[in-house]
């Protein structure tokens, strides 16, 4: 039998409007703590203190939310501060809700 598991596309953001990143994961909890902790202190989201998941979207197939990210990343900015702020308008740190 086939365990079942989500993916989840998330955005991540230093502050409102801020700097902004967007990746793909199996445990969105163990990784929204590993970019809040700078696990990897030489990564994009250590240097520029992106640690807030802002916006996320769950999938049951890893290639679905591979896609997901790759359109996601292709979005212009405005884009994608309108796709968070329309889940969540005040920009709240999602962390303790995972």
């Amino acid at each position: 039998m086939k365990e079942e598991r989500n993916y989840y596309v998330y955005i991540l953001a230093s502050k409102r409007n801020g700097t902004l990143y967007i990746g793909v994961t199996n445990n969105l909890l163990n990784r929204s703590f590993q970019h809040k902790i700078k696990e990897n202190k030489n990564s994009f989201t250590a240097k520029y203190n992106v640690n807030k998941p802002v916006y996320y979207e769950i999938f049951a197939y890893i290639g679905e939310a591979i896609a997901r990210e790759k359109q996601l990343k292709k979005l212009n900015r405005k884009w994608k501060i309108e796709l968070i702020e329309k889940e969540n308008p005040t920009w709240r740190d999602l962390f303790d809700d995972l």
